[in-house]
Protein backbone atom coordinates (compact mmCIF):
# COMPACT_ATOMS: atom_id res chain seq x y z
CA UNK A 1 0.00 0.00 0.00
CA UNK A 2 1.37 3.40 -1.06
CA UNK A 3 1.36 5.87 1.83
CA UNK A 4 0.70 9.41 0.63
CA UNK A 5 2.59 12.17 2.36
CA UNK A 6 2.57 15.94 2.62
CA UNK A 7 0.17 18.44 1.15
CA UNK A 8 -1.14 18.53 -2.40
CA UNK A 9 1.36 18.97 -5.23
CA UNK A 10 -0.27 20.57 -8.28
CA UNK A 11 1.49 20.21 -11.61
CA UNK A 12 0.63 23.15 -13.89
CA UNK A 13 1.15 22.21 -17.53
CA UNK A 14 1.78 18.75 -18.89
CA UNK A 15 3.94 18.00 -21.91
CA UNK A 16 7.15 15.99 -21.61
CA UNK A 17 8.47 17.62 -18.42
CA UNK A 18 5.03 17.76 -16.77
CA UNK A 19 4.50 14.03 -17.32
CA UNK A 20 7.90 13.26 -15.78
CA UNK A 21 7.05 15.42 -12.75
CA UNK A 22 3.68 13.72 -12.20
CA UNK A 23 5.14 10.23 -12.40
CA UNK A 24 8.07 11.14 -10.15
CA UNK A 25 5.82 12.61 -7.46
CA UNK A 26 3.36 9.72 -7.58
CA UNK A 27 6.23 7.24 -7.25
CA UNK A 28 7.47 9.16 -4.19
CA UNK A 29 4.04 8.91 -2.59
CA UNK A 30 2.83 12.51 -2.86
CA UNK A 31 -0.75 13.60 -3.45
CA UNK A 32 -0.78 14.96 -7.00
CA UNK A 33 -3.21 16.83 -9.23
CA UNK A 34 -2.73 18.34 -12.69
CA UNK A 35 -4.16 21.38 -14.43
CA UNK A 36 -3.57 22.52 -18.02
CA UNK A 37 -5.19 25.20 -20.18
CA UNK A 38 -5.44 22.75 -23.08
CA UNK A 39 -8.43 20.42 -23.42
CA UNK A 40 -6.22 17.44 -24.30
CA UNK A 41 -2.67 18.33 -23.27
CA UNK A 42 0.17 16.28 -24.76
CA UNK A 43 1.19 13.38 -22.57
CA UNK A 44 -2.02 13.04 -20.56
CA UNK A 45 -2.25 9.38 -21.59
CA UNK A 46 1.12 8.73 -19.88
CA UNK A 47 0.10 9.71 -16.35
CA UNK A 48 -1.68 7.43 -13.82
CA UNK A 49 -5.44 7.19 -14.36
CA UNK A 50 -6.28 7.96 -10.72
CA UNK A 51 -4.69 11.43 -10.88
CA UNK A 52 -7.10 14.35 -10.42
CA UNK A 53 -6.98 16.31 -13.70
CA UNK A 54 -8.44 19.72 -14.57
CA UNK A 55 -8.06 20.47 -18.29
CA UNK A 56 -9.35 23.26 -20.54
CA UNK A 57 -8.15 26.09 -18.30
CA UNK A 58 -5.80 26.59 -15.39
CA UNK A 59 -7.96 25.76 -12.38
CA UNK A 60 -7.51 28.67 -9.97
CA UNK A 61 -9.21 26.92 -7.04
CA UNK A 62 -7.00 23.86 -7.47
CA UNK A 63 -3.86 26.00 -7.62
CA UNK A 64 -4.88 27.82 -4.44
CA UNK A 65 -5.37 24.48 -2.65
CA UNK A 66 -1.79 23.39 -3.37
CA UNK A 67 1.01 23.10 -0.87
CA UNK A 68 3.33 23.59 -3.84
CA UNK A 69 2.90 24.19 -7.57
CA UNK A 70 5.32 22.62 -10.03
CA UNK A 71 5.26 24.81 -13.11
CA UNK A 72 6.14 23.44 -16.54
CA UNK A 73 8.70 25.61 -18.34
CA UNK A 74 6.29 26.40 -21.17
CA UNK A 75 4.05 28.28 -18.73
CA UNK A 76 5.18 31.73 -17.67
CA UNK A 77 5.22 32.50 -13.94
CA UNK A 78 3.63 35.81 -14.94
CA UNK A 79 0.41 33.97 -15.86
CA UNK A 80 -2.41 35.53 -13.84
CA UNK A 81 -3.41 32.30 -12.09
CA UNK A 82 0.19 31.62 -11.03
CA UNK A 83 0.66 35.18 -9.84
CA UNK A 84 -2.50 34.88 -7.73
CA UNK A 85 -1.16 31.70 -6.12
CA UNK A 86 2.20 33.37 -5.42
CA UNK A 87 0.38 36.29 -3.80
CA UNK A 88 -1.24 33.78 -1.43
CA UNK A 89 2.18 32.52 -0.37
CA UNK A 90 2.08 29.25 -2.31
CA UNK A 91 5.50 28.01 -3.43
CA UNK A 92 6.05 27.68 -7.19
CA UNK A 93 9.01 25.67 -8.50
CA UNK A 94 10.07 23.75 -11.61
CA UNK A 95 11.28 20.24 -12.29
CA UNK A 96 14.95 21.22 -11.90
CA UNK A 97 14.28 22.24 -8.31
CA UNK A 98 12.71 18.84 -7.65
CA UNK A 99 15.77 17.16 -9.15
CA UNK A 100 18.13 19.11 -6.90
CA UNK A 101 16.12 18.11 -3.82
CA UNK A 102 16.05 14.46 -4.86
CA UNK A 103 19.77 13.82 -5.38
CA UNK A 104 23.25 14.74 -4.22
CA UNK A 105 24.77 13.56 -7.51
CA UNK A 106 27.01 16.30 -8.99
CA UNK A 107 25.25 18.38 -11.64
CA UNK A 108 26.95 20.02 -14.61
CA UNK A 109 24.65 22.90 -15.61
CA UNK A 110 24.86 24.45 -19.08
CA UNK A 111 22.93 27.36 -20.51
CA UNK A 112 23.34 30.09 -23.09
CA UNK A 113 21.43 31.72 -25.92
CA UNK A 114 23.17 29.40 -28.36
CA UNK A 115 25.25 26.22 -28.54
CA UNK A 116 24.00 24.77 -25.25
CA UNK A 117 22.70 21.60 -26.93
CA UNK A 118 26.00 21.03 -28.71
CA UNK A 119 28.06 21.64 -25.58
CA UNK A 120 25.76 19.52 -23.39
CA UNK A 121 25.92 16.61 -25.83
CA UNK A 122 29.67 16.93 -26.38
CA UNK A 123 30.64 17.06 -22.70
CA UNK A 124 28.25 14.15 -22.12
CA UNK A 125 30.07 12.17 -24.81
CA UNK A 126 33.43 13.13 -23.33
CA UNK A 127 32.35 11.90 -19.90
CA UNK A 128 30.94 8.68 -21.32
CA UNK A 129 34.08 8.03 -23.37
CA UNK A 130 36.11 8.55 -20.19
CA UNK A 131 34.17 5.75 -18.50
CA UNK A 132 31.80 7.76 -16.31
CA UNK A 133 28.21 6.67 -15.66
CA UNK A 134 26.63 9.88 -16.91
CA UNK A 135 23.04 10.93 -17.59
CA UNK A 136 22.36 13.81 -20.01
CA UNK A 137 19.11 15.72 -20.43
CA UNK A 138 16.99 18.59 -19.13
CA UNK A 139 15.95 20.99 -21.87
CA UNK A 140 17.60 18.56 -24.30
CA UNK A 141 16.35 15.01 -24.78
CA UNK A 142 15.17 13.31 -21.60
CA UNK A 143 13.40 15.26 -18.82
CA UNK A 144 15.60 15.99 -15.82
CA UNK A 145 13.77 13.79 -13.30
CA UNK A 146 13.87 10.77 -15.62
CA UNK A 147 17.68 10.87 -15.46
CA UNK A 148 17.58 9.58 -11.88
CA UNK A 149 16.41 6.20 -13.20
CA UNK A 150 19.95 5.64 -14.53
CA UNK A 151 21.46 5.97 -11.04
CA UNK A 152 24.22 8.13 -12.57
CA UNK A 153 27.41 9.32 -10.92
CA UNK A 154 27.16 12.58 -12.88
CA UNK A 155 24.21 14.51 -14.31
CA UNK A 156 24.69 16.92 -17.22
CA UNK A 157 21.83 19.34 -17.80
CA UNK A 158 21.01 21.70 -20.61
CA UNK A 159 18.91 24.42 -18.99
CA UNK A 160 16.72 27.05 -20.63
CA UNK A 161 15.96 30.46 -19.19
CA UNK A 162 12.39 29.21 -18.67
CA UNK A 163 13.64 26.39 -16.45
CA UNK A 164 16.11 28.59 -14.60
CA UNK A 165 13.60 31.26 -13.61
CA UNK A 166 11.91 28.59 -11.44
CA UNK A 167 15.19 27.24 -9.99
CA UNK A 168 16.97 28.44 -6.86
CA UNK A 169 20.31 27.37 -5.38
CA UNK A 170 21.11 24.67 -7.91
CA UNK A 171 24.54 24.14 -6.28
CA UNK A 172 25.98 22.89 -9.55
CA UNK A 173 29.38 21.24 -9.51
CA UNK A 174 30.16 23.24 -12.68
CA UNK A 175 27.96 25.90 -14.27
CA UNK A 176 28.45 27.80 -17.52
CA UNK A 177 26.61 30.50 -19.45
CA UNK A 178 28.06 30.06 -22.93
CA UNK A 179 26.83 33.33 -24.44
CA UNK A 180 23.99 35.81 -24.13
CA UNK A 181 22.17 37.48 -27.01
CA UNK A 182 18.59 38.67 -27.44
CA UNK A 183 16.08 35.84 -27.09
CA UNK A 184 12.71 35.23 -25.45
CA UNK A 185 12.19 38.93 -24.75
CA UNK A 186 8.48 38.27 -25.25
CA UNK A 187 8.68 36.17 -22.07
CA UNK A 188 11.32 37.96 -19.97
CA UNK A 189 10.41 41.53 -20.94
CA UNK A 190 13.91 42.86 -21.63
CA UNK A 191 17.56 41.83 -21.67
CA UNK A 192 17.90 42.43 -17.93
CA UNK A 193 15.11 39.97 -17.21
CA UNK A 194 16.61 37.43 -19.60
CA UNK A 195 20.13 37.89 -18.18
CA UNK A 196 18.84 37.57 -14.62
CA UNK A 197 17.07 34.29 -15.42
CA UNK A 198 20.19 32.84 -17.07
CA UNK A 199 22.45 33.77 -14.16
CA UNK A 200 20.32 31.89 -11.64
CA UNK A 201 22.39 28.91 -12.81
CA UNK A 202 25.30 30.20 -10.69
CA UNK A 203 23.49 30.20 -7.33
CA UNK A 204 25.64 28.10 -4.98
CA UNK A 205 27.96 27.02 -7.82
CA UNK A 206 31.21 25.21 -6.97
CA UNK A 207 33.13 25.83 -10.24
CA UNK A 208 32.45 28.42 -12.95
CA UNK A 209 33.22 28.36 -16.67
CA UNK A 210 32.53 31.56 -18.62
CA UNK A 211 33.09 33.05 -22.08
CA UNK A 212 35.64 35.85 -21.81
CA UNK A 213 34.56 37.12 -25.27
CA UNK A 214 31.10 37.84 -23.82
CA UNK A 215 31.16 39.89 -20.61
CA UNK A 216 27.48 39.08 -19.94
CA UNK A 217 28.43 35.47 -19.18
CA UNK A 218 30.75 36.21 -16.25
CA UNK A 219 28.93 35.90 -12.93
CA UNK A 220 29.24 37.80 -9.69
CA UNK A 221 30.28 35.00 -7.34
CA UNK A 222 32.51 34.89 -4.25
CA UNK A 223 36.19 35.50 -5.07
CA UNK A 224 37.10 32.05 -3.73
CA UNK A 225 34.97 30.34 -6.42
CA UNK A 226 37.29 28.60 -8.95
CA UNK A 227 36.76 30.01 -12.44
CA UNK A 228 37.99 29.13 -15.92
CA UNK A 229 37.42 31.08 -19.10
CA UNK A 230 37.32 30.12 -22.76
CA UNK A 231 37.43 32.33 -25.81
CA UNK A 232 38.67 32.79 -29.35
CA UNK A 233 41.76 34.69 -28.21
CA UNK A 234 45.12 33.68 -26.81
CA UNK A 235 44.52 32.33 -23.30
CA UNK A 236 46.20 33.25 -20.03
CA UNK A 237 47.83 30.48 -18.00
CA UNK A 238 45.43 27.62 -17.17
CA UNK A 239 42.67 29.17 -19.32
CA UNK A 240 41.38 27.97 -22.72
CA UNK A 241 41.66 29.74 -26.07
CA UNK A 242 43.36 29.64 -29.45
CA UNK A 243 46.93 30.12 -30.67
CA UNK A 244 47.60 30.76 -34.36
CA UNK A 245 50.80 29.70 -36.13
CA UNK A 246 52.48 31.83 -38.79
CA UNK A 247 51.08 29.51 -41.48
CA UNK A 248 47.53 30.16 -40.25
CA UNK A 249 47.08 26.88 -38.35
CA UNK A 250 44.67 27.41 -35.45
CA UNK A 251 45.36 25.48 -32.24
CA UNK A 252 42.99 24.94 -29.35
CA UNK A 253 45.17 25.66 -26.33
CA UNK A 254 45.36 25.62 -22.55
CA UNK A 255 47.61 28.54 -21.69
CA UNK A 256 50.70 28.16 -23.90
CA UNK A 257 50.07 24.43 -24.43
CA UNK A 258 48.81 23.55 -27.90
CA UNK A 259 46.24 20.73 -27.66
CA UNK A 260 44.66 20.07 -31.06
CA UNK A 261 44.31 21.94 -34.35
CA UNK A 262 40.93 23.24 -35.45
CA UNK A 263 41.13 21.16 -38.64
CA UNK A 264 41.37 17.97 -36.51
CA UNK A 265 37.90 18.65 -35.06
CA UNK A 266 35.13 16.78 -36.83
CA UNK A 267 32.78 19.74 -36.28
CA UNK A 268 33.97 22.81 -38.17
CA UNK A 269 33.54 26.58 -37.83
CA UNK A 270 34.87 29.03 -35.27
CA UNK A 271 31.69 28.71 -33.19
CA UNK A 272 32.45 25.01 -32.76
CA UNK A 273 36.02 25.82 -31.73
CA UNK A 274 34.49 27.86 -28.90
CA UNK A 275 32.15 24.98 -28.02
CA UNK A 276 35.08 22.56 -27.86
CA UNK A 277 37.06 24.93 -25.64
CA UNK A 278 34.10 25.26 -23.26
CA UNK A 279 33.90 21.48 -22.98
CA UNK A 280 37.62 21.15 -22.29
CA UNK A 281 37.28 23.65 -19.44
CA UNK A 282 34.24 21.86 -17.99
CA UNK A 283 35.92 18.48 -18.40
CA UNK A 284 39.01 19.60 -16.48
CA UNK A 285 36.84 20.51 -13.49
CA UNK A 286 35.17 17.09 -13.44
CA UNK A 287 38.43 15.21 -13.75
CA UNK A 288 38.31 14.00 -17.36
CA UNK A 289 41.68 13.05 -18.85
CA UNK A 290 42.86 15.49 -21.50
CA UNK A 291 43.86 12.77 -23.99
CA UNK A 292 40.41 11.20 -23.74
CA UNK A 293 38.65 14.53 -24.33
CA UNK A 294 40.79 15.29 -27.37
CA UNK A 295 40.02 11.85 -28.81
CA UNK A 296 36.30 12.59 -28.47
CA UNK A 297 36.72 15.90 -30.30
CA UNK A 298 38.14 14.06 -33.31
CA UNK A 299 35.00 11.93 -33.70
CA UNK A 300 32.06 14.01 -32.38
CA UNK A 301 29.81 14.80 -35.35
CA UNK A 302 27.60 17.47 -33.82
CA UNK A 303 23.81 17.62 -33.72
CA UNK A 304 21.10 17.37 -36.33
CA UNK A 305 19.67 20.78 -37.32
CA UNK A 306 22.64 22.60 -35.75
CA UNK A 307 24.88 23.84 -38.60
CA UNK A 308 24.58 20.34 -40.06
CA UNK A 309 26.23 19.71 -43.42
CA UNK A 310 23.66 18.23 -45.83
CA UNK A 311 25.23 17.87 -49.27
CA UNK A 312 27.10 19.62 -52.07
CA UNK A 313 25.28 20.31 -55.35
CA UNK A 314 26.86 22.01 -58.35
CA UNK A 315 29.78 23.03 -56.15
CA UNK A 316 27.52 24.68 -53.50
CA UNK A 317 27.49 23.35 -49.93
CA UNK A 318 24.13 23.23 -48.08
CA UNK A 319 23.87 23.51 -44.28
CA UNK A 320 20.86 23.01 -42.01
CA UNK A 321 20.89 25.25 -38.93
CA UNK A 322 17.14 25.10 -38.28
CA UNK A 323 17.85 25.09 -34.54
CA UNK A 324 19.21 28.61 -34.99
CA UNK A 325 16.08 30.20 -33.53
CA UNK A 326 17.60 33.51 -32.42
CA UNK A 327 19.89 36.18 -33.81
CA UNK A 328 22.93 35.09 -31.82
CA UNK A 329 22.72 31.57 -33.25
CA UNK A 330 22.53 32.90 -36.79
CA UNK A 331 25.47 35.25 -36.27
CA UNK A 332 27.52 32.31 -34.96
CA UNK A 333 26.56 30.10 -37.91
CA UNK A 334 27.21 32.74 -40.58
CA UNK A 335 30.46 33.81 -38.93
CA UNK A 336 31.66 30.23 -38.48
CA UNK A 337 30.87 29.12 -42.02
CA UNK A 338 31.85 32.44 -43.58
CA UNK A 339 35.35 32.13 -42.14
CA UNK A 340 35.62 28.59 -43.51
CA UNK A 341 35.15 29.78 -47.11
CA UNK A 342 38.40 30.54 -48.90
CA UNK A 343 38.77 34.32 -49.34
CA UNK A 344 37.51 35.67 -52.68
CA UNK A 345 36.09 32.24 -53.63
CA UNK A 346 32.58 32.13 -52.17
CA UNK A 347 29.97 33.67 -49.92
CA UNK A 348 26.86 32.68 -47.97
CA UNK A 349 23.30 32.68 -49.27
CA UNK A 350 21.16 32.83 -46.14
CA UNK A 351 17.55 31.76 -45.55
CA UNK A 352 16.08 33.84 -42.70
CA UNK A 353 12.69 34.35 -41.12
CA UNK A 354 9.80 33.04 -39.03
CA UNK A 355 8.51 34.39 -35.70
CA UNK A 356 10.95 37.06 -34.56
CA UNK A 357 10.10 37.03 -30.83
CA UNK A 358 10.65 40.78 -30.48
CA UNK A 359 14.37 40.66 -31.37
CA UNK A 360 16.33 43.59 -32.79
CA UNK A 361 17.53 42.41 -36.22
CA UNK A 362 19.82 45.40 -36.75
CA UNK A 363 22.59 43.48 -34.96
CA UNK A 364 22.68 41.06 -37.92
CA UNK A 365 23.87 43.73 -40.32
CA UNK A 366 27.60 43.50 -39.56
CA UNK A 367 27.90 39.76 -40.22
CA UNK A 368 25.60 40.00 -43.25
CA UNK A 369 27.80 42.68 -44.79
CA UNK A 370 30.92 40.60 -44.17
CA UNK A 371 29.89 37.17 -45.47
CA UNK A 372 26.40 37.12 -47.06
CA UNK A 373 25.72 37.82 -50.75
CA UNK A 374 21.93 37.33 -50.64
CA UNK A 375 19.14 36.74 -48.10
CA UNK A 376 15.95 34.82 -48.86
CA UNK A 377 13.20 35.68 -46.36
CA UNK A 378 10.30 33.50 -45.22
CA UNK A 379 7.68 33.62 -42.48
CA UNK A 380 5.47 36.12 -40.69
CA UNK A 381 8.26 38.55 -39.74
CA UNK A 382 9.90 38.56 -43.20
CA UNK A 383 8.88 42.15 -43.98
CA UNK A 384 10.03 43.41 -40.58
CA UNK A 385 13.45 41.83 -41.10
CA UNK A 386 13.65 43.18 -44.65
CA UNK A 387 13.00 46.72 -43.47
CA UNK A 388 16.10 46.47 -41.28
CA UNK A 389 18.59 44.69 -43.58
CA UNK A 390 17.49 45.88 -47.04
CA UNK A 391 20.31 48.40 -47.42
CA UNK A 392 22.92 45.87 -46.25
CA UNK A 393 22.34 42.89 -48.55
CA UNK A 394 20.02 42.01 -51.48
CA UNK A 395 16.77 40.39 -50.35
CA UNK A 396 14.24 38.05 -51.97
CA UNK A 397 10.94 36.87 -50.47
CA UNK A 398 9.64 33.28 -50.62
CA UNK A 399 6.20 31.96 -49.67
CA UNK A 400 7.45 28.48 -48.74
CA UNK A 401 10.70 26.92 -47.61
CA UNK A 402 10.86 24.81 -50.79
CA UNK A 403 10.65 28.00 -52.83
CA UNK A 404 13.32 29.58 -50.63
CA UNK A 405 15.67 26.67 -51.35
CA UNK A 406 15.17 27.01 -55.12
CA UNK A 407 15.73 30.77 -54.96
CA UNK A 408 18.88 30.21 -52.90
CA UNK A 409 20.20 27.83 -55.54
CA UNK A 410 19.59 30.47 -58.21
CA UNK A 411 21.52 33.07 -56.18
CA UNK A 412 24.51 30.80 -55.50
CA UNK A 413 27.60 29.91 -57.51
CA UNK A 414 30.26 27.22 -56.99
CA UNK A 415 32.17 27.58 -53.69
CA UNK A 416 29.20 29.35 -52.06
CA UNK A 417 27.32 28.05 -49.00
CA UNK A 418 23.53 27.98 -48.72
CA UNK A 419 22.59 28.18 -45.07
CA UNK A 420 19.20 27.82 -43.39
CA UNK A 421 19.66 29.70 -40.11
CA UNK A 422 16.35 31.48 -39.56
CA UNK A 423 17.10 33.50 -36.36
CA UNK A 424 13.41 32.98 -35.61
CA UNK A 425 10.97 30.53 -34.07
CA UNK A 426 9.30 28.14 -36.51
CA UNK A 427 5.72 27.87 -35.32
CA UNK A 428 4.25 30.19 -37.94
CA UNK A 429 4.90 27.62 -40.69
CA UNK A 430 6.10 24.39 -39.02
CA UNK A 431 5.45 22.16 -36.03
CA UNK A 432 8.91 23.02 -34.73
CA UNK A 433 12.54 23.48 -35.73
CA UNK A 434 12.89 19.74 -36.43
CA UNK A 435 10.04 19.85 -38.96
CA UNK A 436 11.55 22.97 -40.52
CA UNK A 437 14.95 21.30 -40.79
CA UNK A 438 13.53 18.11 -42.26
CA UNK A 439 11.62 20.08 -44.90
CA UNK A 440 14.79 21.99 -45.74
CA UNK A 441 16.77 18.77 -46.18
CA UNK A 442 14.02 17.29 -48.39
CA UNK A 443 13.93 20.44 -50.52
CA UNK A 444 17.71 20.45 -50.94
CA UNK A 445 17.76 16.78 -51.91
CA UNK A 446 15.06 17.49 -54.55
CA UNK A 447 17.27 20.06 -56.31
CA UNK A 448 18.89 19.16 -59.61
CA UNK A 449 22.66 18.75 -59.39
CA UNK A 450 23.11 20.61 -62.68
CA UNK A 451 21.18 23.68 -61.51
Amino acid sequence: MLIQRGGLKVVAGLGVSGVSVVNFLVEKGYRVAVTDSRETPPGYEHIPKHIDTHFGKLDQDLLLSAEEIILSPGLSPQTAEIQHALAQGIAVVGDIQLLRRATDVPIIAITGSNAKSTVTTLIGQMAQDAGKNVAVGGNLGRPALDLLKDQPELIILELSSFQLEMTSNLHAEVAVVLNISEDHLDRHGDMLGYHTAKHRIFQGVKHVVYNRDDSLTRPFVPDVTPMKSFGLTAPDMNQYGILTDLDGTIWLARGRERLITSRDLYIQGTHNVANALACLAIGEYIGLKQDSMLATLKTFKGLAHRCEYITTKAGVRYYNDSKGTNIGATIAAVDGLGQSIAPQQGQVVLILGGQGKGQDFTVLKTVLARYVKHVVLIGEDAKNIASVILNTVPVTFADTLAEAVKLSQQQSTPEDVVLLSPACASFDMFTGYVDRGQQFVASVEALNDDR
